[in-house]
């Protein structure tokens, strides 16, 4: 099964570098049902991974000029905030029993796998439907920009998970950038906010494995370089509705396994 979690990991980085995001979606399950991780301990190493194979994407994009700085820091800074305040305060006060009715158990593992299976449906259906023309905003909406951003932070504080497929519209929505540019200004916040994420975790103490935790990066990164040779061929594009259908089916899975099969 470990082998088959490292092959998994190559394809973070390969969805990454064909499609422009989706990749973080995966990472968490593989560490979970492949690696064995614990939930909560997965969240810390999914910032990690996340983190660093967003900078390798992203600097790809500042190369090409498609990052936007303003834009970023309107959305990363509030997001960070309530990242650092979900696992400083919220993570660690959270019961390892929340719920407990006529033999029904909640626990906080069970609780984060099922919230992320939330995620991941909502996430399927943004990939899924067809794309329409978007109407860029000739000027930024700094308040919505923020206020979204805080609620993204909320959500990767929680999973570990980028966010992506949130951050993206919001640029596109609420500020003068073009999809381009959302893209590479979206992995920009999403390095920024995950690798400092995973910093104040590493502050507050908890025990890390990074023999493990860079065997897995390093082939999440190598899948980024495939992934971005890939989409010189390959339409990404096209493949995003069906990665799409594939995130949805695992989530449901995952749902199911969690809630009804524990």
């Amino acid at each position: 099964m470990e082998y088959i979690g490292y092959f998994a990991s190559v394809l973070i980085g390969v969805t990454l570098g064909l499609i422009g995001g989706g990749g973080s979606i995966l990472t968490i399950p593989i560490l979970v049902y492949l690696f064995q991780i614990n939930p909560k301990l997965a969240t810390t190493y999914s910032l990690f991974i996340v983190g660093f194979t967003a900078t390798i994407g992203g600097l790809r994009h500042y190369r090409m000029g498609n990052i936007k700085l303003k834009s970023a820091m309107l959305f990363a800074i509030p997001s960070l905030i309530t990242i650092l305040f979900v696992r400083k305060i919220i993570l660690p006060i959270v019961p390892e029993i929340i719920l407990n009715i006529n033999g029904f158990i909640l626990t906080k593992d069970i609780f984060i796998m099922a919230f992320f299976a939330v995620l991941m449906i909502v996430a399927s259906y943004s990939m899924i439907k067809k794309s329409k023309d978007v109407v860029i905003n000739p000027s930024t909406n700094s308040l919505k920009t923020m206020l979204i951003g805080a609620i993204v932070g909320i959500v990767t504080g929680f999973l570990g998970a980028g966010g992506g497929f949130l951050i993206i519209p919001t640029l596109l929505f609420f500020t003068a950038i073009n999809m381009k540019q959302a893209v590479g200004t979206s992995l920009l916040i999403i390095a920024f906010n995950s690798l400092l994420g995973f910093l104040g975790d590493v502050v507050n103490g908890v025990s890390i494995d990074y023999g493990f935790l860079f065997v897995v990066t390093a082939f999440a990164s190598i899948g980024i370089f495939i992934g971005t040779v890939l989409s010189k061929k390959i339409d990404g594009a096209k493949l995003k509705p069906a990665f799409g259908w594939f995130v949805l089916v695992m989530g449901i899975y995952i749902m199911i396994k969690e809630l009804f099969l524990k």
